[in-house]
């Protein structure tokens, strides 16, 4: 080895591999996923991190640690009255008719929609299709394990 320059640690942003532990709470400490003692990798920009928990990272290096809060805006929505319906109860066979219990309904492009039972009205029930976190403020904690450079493009879907 010379007595070169270091080599500069690459921040995490557009183009960069990010390999990482993670853990994601609800604001009061339940423990919603989390790499346990594994690490993830992921491409910025490949959808396999929400945006907000991609742009919490922008500007980390490997060897990083840090906590962030996470609002729904930035987390997986806001909870949208449109997404709640009601619908009949017979539609729904071999399930228990009560709040909370998660269904699963096939829309009309085939797609299966979880949803989860809000409230029994007598032949009805009242079902949310929001994502379950949708509204929920969050709390993300990360470390950076390592950042590499993979492309200068910069991925927009």
């Amino acid at each position: 080895m010379g007595m070169g320059k270091t080599p500069k640690l690459v921040p995490v942003g557009p183009g960069t591999r990010v390999t990482l532990k993670f853990a994601l709470y609800l604001k009061g400490g339940d423990l919603i996923d989390s790499t346990e003692n594994r690490s993830a990798s992921c491409v910025i920009g490949d959808e396999s991190l929400l945006p907000g928990f991609e742009r919490a990272m922008f500007g980390m290096r490997a060897g990083q640690k840090q906590v962030f809060d996470i609002s729904p805006e930035d987390g997986f929505g806001v909870s949208n009255p449109d997404n709640i319906h009601v619908m009949q109860a017979g539609l729904f066979k071999d399930v228990d008719k009560k709040e909370g219990v998660i269904v699963s309904f096939a829309d009309p492009h085939g797609l299966e929609r979880p949803g989860v039972i809000n409230r029994v009205l007598g032949d009805s029930l009242e079902i949310d299709f929001n994502h379950p976190l949708a509204g929920k403020d969050l709390i993300f904690e990360v470390e950076v394990l390592a950042v590499e450079r993979v492309s200068n493009e910069i991925i927009r879907a």
